[in-house]
């Protein structure tokens, strides 16, 4: 349509004019492209003459002279990506004129194609033009050999700034640049219908850019006689595809490619790869832990902002190496050659690689068509000319510093909407969306979105499939690519931010961003499901740049103190009396208003109509409430976890919060201090008291009967627990009837106290180490409150009796869930995984006394009915006081998971409970046991032994039989290995802590490659 348009114009401006000259001109085309053209022509205007060739094959740097008839009107055209199928079937990528030949035969170009528009020998001389009407895709002059007579042509390339939605893109790489005509088909655009006159077709936007970057060509059908060039006296011409002065992208390949073989170091030197201008870098960002990041940075800003990066899970040591290779691409090895990275592709043999202008690397095949590249693997950022096509997404990164994958996401969906998920980094469970952008209209549902386009003026939206534009942001017409950097990032707080940056900044200029989404994450996103923002117990608040900031409420402490994100837990402990209330504790505790503040999602009662003070009254009444939320006439009771929390000027309520009387408002860690002098006030008169009891048992005979008529110690346990009467136990138990399990000096029994099940645990043994058990167990949990350890909910110490009551866990024992013919949910078991971790932590760090457990193992591992991992059995464990790193003891624990100190008479340190996770990890991974006893291969007798072995083998796939789940996750249970070979170093001093684990595993530090874990070789 647009080129019979055009063509009608430019022929009936030619035929006003009569007479015709006498000589023939002759044509010359060059290809200066470092490709090969195919040039095509089509004679027109009426005189029925025709060129002696219709199409031909014209290689880089080749020329070839056709003499024309004596009169002639007609266009020239290159065409590019030609090829002949199997059955001789020619056709081009771009400019192909349909004729399945070589030679075009009367046929005319498929647009887009940059036309030469030539008349010669009409009676005021020739003319000649370059005409983008129907579209471009290989820039081209027109150079008259008269002097006299002036140049024209389109040397820009026009594909590096064609607007995004015309683009043609083949593998990757944009290759021709469509007309708005073709590309939308509206009248307005095709100068047709009400447009079709010089006075109603005016030049549209997409034509400006045309306009802008090649002044002189035909940009719409009714562009003005400045773009129709005229020479009076005889002439011949030169068309020559790529002129000099812009040789498409020769400059680029030849100066900044990178060839095979290229490679560069990880070292304190700057190392990396530019792009033609300088803005991109690609290579090694090193980071603040002399680790270095592999990446694409903007590099003449003095910050060096991360638009793109590879190995954010694996970051590379000093000495790492990354090279080009053939065949397997971008490979990224550490100094001892393991590899840690390497861009995939599908097929094909690399040439070279680029670093392009507009931040993209590619890889490319000897036709220079991309074969891979950063663009269509994006992480957290889109620049300008970015395409996200259907089911692409952005992945946040942990932290500022942090690249790890992060807790959100950005995805395109089938359905053509963004949506915004918070994940669960263990098993990648999304949850429901906190935010989406849908473009859909009501009216027509079937026009939904196709791609998502960072375009490049630095505007986003959505190209719907009719063409239309939903838009994200809105053009800032002050603000260019020309002058600004962009960016449009996903933040590891969520929060999607678009921004600009000045090319020649102010000093101590920073990015300025012009759109968050969503505007306020704390009040405009409610999570369904995980922890939210700031995580549980947490309010989030909305800061003047509009990002969260995290805080714990009054009497709650952050759990990471690195992290605000990771969460809140109370400083102290609610604990329910058998009918459900405080009881004669009432008074411990007091309710503190909290303005405009809320925790959606985390209700269990309502109750209206009814009035503030009643409100927070039956609150107080109730253990299991945390807090109340009042509007005025409604009142919501909530329990833990609270999620969601927020506070902003834009909450209608007002939180009263449940906090024990006399608290420090600082929080808990001001209370070490006074905890610390009590314990040892109160520790040294319970050794007093011991001493003067272990006096009179040496001065007197044992007496089975003197112990019962006399023993009713009640100073071994906290305020917090229940004391027990025998007679009690043997009703909730009916007589110790349901057995649950036994250990060496103990047995537990299912039992019902007020119709909650509970596990009584009952020592069955009265000697002075069974009684020691007793003692530590009782002082220690009634201690201790973490979500990952059992409750101990009350004892007996009546007589000669020893009984513990605990919290019932309907999923019993992690061996029992593991060590079953089926294999379970593996992502169930990275929750189980995380949830022991935290747990040991907690022991190990978190408790005022250090408590190591020593018997970490599947049988004391519970499972409540949500399968959250509970750590039980604190019979073994060893009590540190705080200033002690380490004790000497007899050994203790349970063969296979017994840390090798134990039989070297070392030190013992809380590094043995590290020892024994390494080795519960290995066997939740593989589902077995860690030692076999009658193995099928001798091998894979011992678990920790044959996963080394399949480590160093690269054969992890070996340890996972029928276990299609955890195959498919194999970057996750790589990393899950080799850090139970860390924590199964029998060096203790190479073990990890358990907060180093943890951090492993929730992707705050990074995994190591780790060493052999023998200290003389394999172990038999």
């Amino acid at each position: 349509m647009v080129a019979g348009a055009t063509w009608v114009v430019f022929s009936l401006f030619i035929l006003t004019l009569s007479t015709s000259g006498v000589n023939s001109a002759n044509f010359t085309l060059v290809n200066e492209c470092n490709y090969t053209v195919w040039p095509a022509s089509l004679s027109s205007g009426g005189s029925g003459e025709i060129l002696p060739t219709t199409g031909f094959v014209l290689r880089s740097k080749e020329s070839y002279t056709i003499t024309a008839p004596t009169t002639w009107t007609g266009r020239f055209w290159g065409r590019t990506l030609c090829t002949t199928d199997s059955t001789g079937r020619f056709s081009c990528i771009t400019g192909d004129c349909g004729s399945d030949k070589l030679a075009c035969n009367g046929s005319g170009s498929s647009p887009p194609a940059t036309l030469v528009e030539l008349s010669t020998n009409e009676s005021s001389g020739d003319f000649y033009d370059v005409s983008l009407v129907d579209g471009f895709n290989i820039p081209v002059s027109v150079v008259p050999t008269n002097s006299n007579c002036k140049s024209t042509g389109c040397t820009a390339d026009l594909n590096a700034v064609c607007p995004t939605e015309m683009e043609v893109r083949e593998k990757g790489n944009v290759v021709a640049c469509h007309n708005a005509c073709a590309e939308i088909n509206k009248d307005f655009f095709c100068c047709v219908g009400n447009y079709s006159t010089p006075k109603t077709c005016k030049p549209s936007l997409y034509a400006k850019v045309f306009k802008e970057a090649c002044p002189q060509a035909y940009s719409y059908p009714y562009d003005d006689n400045t773009s129709t060039f005229q020479c009076s006296n005889q002439t011949n011409y030169n068309i020559t595809f790529c002129p000099a002065s812009n040789n498409s992208n020769s400059d680029q390949f030849s100066n900044k490619s990178i060839s095979v073989g290229d490679s560069l170091i990880a070292s304190n030197e700057a190392s990396q790869w530019l792009s033609p201008s300088g803005d991109f870098a690609f290579g090694f960002y090193q980071l603040p832990n002399d680790l270095f990041l592999l990446a694409i940075w903007y590099s003449n800003m003095p910050n060096k902002t991360i638009i793109w990066y590879a190995n954010g899970d694996n970051l590379a040591p000093t000495g790492s190496r990354l090279e080009l290779n053939d065949s397997r691409g971008l490979v990224l090895s550490n100094p001892q050659g393991l590899e840690l990275w390497r861009s995939n592709f599908i097929s094909g043999t690399i040439f070279r690689g680029l670093m392009n202008d507009d931040g993209n690397f590619q890889l490319l095949d000897q036709n220079f068509e991309s074969i891979w590249e950063s663009f269509t693997h994006p992480t957290d950022t889109l620049v300008p000319t970015q395409v996200m096509e259907l089911n692409g997404e952005l992945s946040s990164r942990q932290g500022e510093l942090n690249f790890s994958r992060g807790r959100f996401k950005l995805l395109l969906q089938e359905n053509g909407s963004v949506v915004f998920n918070l994940i669960n980094l263990l098993n990648n469970y999304s949850f429901e969306p906190y935010y989406d952008i849908d473009p859909a209209d009501a009216e027509n549902q079937t026009d939904t979105g196709m791609k998502l386009i960072f375009d490049k003026s630095g505007f986003l939206y959505i190209l719907k499939k009719s063409g239309e534009k939903f838009n994200i942001t809105k053009p800032i017409g002050t603000v260019s690519t020309t002058d600004f950097y962009f960016k449009a990032t996903i933040n590891y707080d969520g929060v999607f931010t678009i921004s600009y940056y000045p090319k020649v900044p102010k000093t101590g200029q920073g990015w300025i961003t012009t759109k968050t989404i969503p505007e306020n994450i704390c009040l405009n996103s409610t999570f369904t499901g995980g922890e939210g923002i700031c995580g549980f117990n947490s309010i989030c608040n909305l800061k003047t740049d509009q990002r969260p900031m995290c805080k714990c409420p009054e009497g709650y402490s952050v759990i990471d103190s690195n992290n605000m994100y990771s969460g809140c837990t109370s400083n102290f402990q609610v604990i329910c009396q058998g009918d459900g209330h405080l009881g004669s504790q009432y008074d411990s505790y007091i309710m503190k208003e909290i303005q405009n503040t809320d925790w959606p999602k985390s209700d269990y009662e309502t109750l209206s109509p009814i009035d503030l003070e009643e409100c927070t009254k039956s609150c107080l009444q109730d253990c299991l409430c945390v807090l109340v939320t009042f509007n005025g006439s409604s009142c919501w009771k909530k329990k833990f976890p609270l999620t969601n929390g927020r506070s902003d000027l834009g909450v209608n309520a007002t939180s009263v919060i449940k906090l024990m009387k006399n608290s420090d408002p600082k929080g808990k860690k001001d209370h070490v201090p006074l905890i610390i002098a009590i314990s040892v006030l109160l520790g040294s008169s319970v050794l007093v008291i011991l001493m003067l009891v272990g006096a009179m048992c040496f001065g007197f005979p044992y007496n089975h009967k003197k112990i019962k008529n006399s023993i009713t110690d009640n100073s071994v346990v906290g305020k917090n627990l229940r004391n027990f009467t025998f007679k009690e136990l043997i009703q909730a138990t009916s007589n110790f009837r349901e057995e649950l399990g036994r250990g060496s000096f103990s047995i537990v029994y299912k039992g019902t106290i007020q119709m909650t099940n509970v596990a009584v645990k009952k020592l069955d043994k009265l000697f002075r180490e069974n009684d020691k058990e007793f003692h530590a167990e009782v002082n220690v949990i009634g201690q201790t409150h973490q979500r990952n350890l059992v409750r101990l909910l009350g004892y007996c110490n009546e007589g000669q009796h020893r009984i513990l009551v605990y919290e019932f866990m309907s999923n019993g024992t992690l061996a029992s869930f593991l060590f079953t013919p089926l294999k379970s949910n593996w992502g169930q078991r990275l929750d189980i995984v995380l949830g022991i971790a935290r747990g040991l932590v907690y022991l190990h760090e978190e408790c005022c006394t250090q408590i190591i457990h020593c018997d970490i193992k599947p049988q004391n591992i519970l499972l409540d009915d949500e399968y959250n991992a509970k750590i039980s059995d604190f019979g073994l464990a060893k009590l540190l006081l705080i200033n002690q790193s380490h004790t000497e003891t007899g050994i203790r624990g349970t063969k296979g998971y017994v840390a090798p100190e134990w039989f070297r008479s070392a030190p013992i340190t809380a590094k043995v409970d590290t020892y024994s996770f390494g080795v519960v990890l290995l066997e939740i991974i593989c589902c077995r046991r860690n030692v076999e006893k009658m193995p099928v291969n001798e091998e894979k007798a011992i678990l920790t032994d044959w996963a080394y072995d399949c480590y160093t083998a690269r054969r992890l796939d070996i340890l996972l039989e029928n276990d299609d789940e955890a195959i498919n996750d194999i970057k996750m249970l790589e990393k899950l290995v080799m850090i139970a070979i860390w924590c199964i170093q029998e060096d203790p001093s190479r073990r990890p802590t358990m907060k180093k684990v943890l951090h492993m595993l929730e992707g705050v530090a990074e995994v190591s490659i780790p060493p052999s874990p023998y200290l003389h070789g394999s172990i038999s």
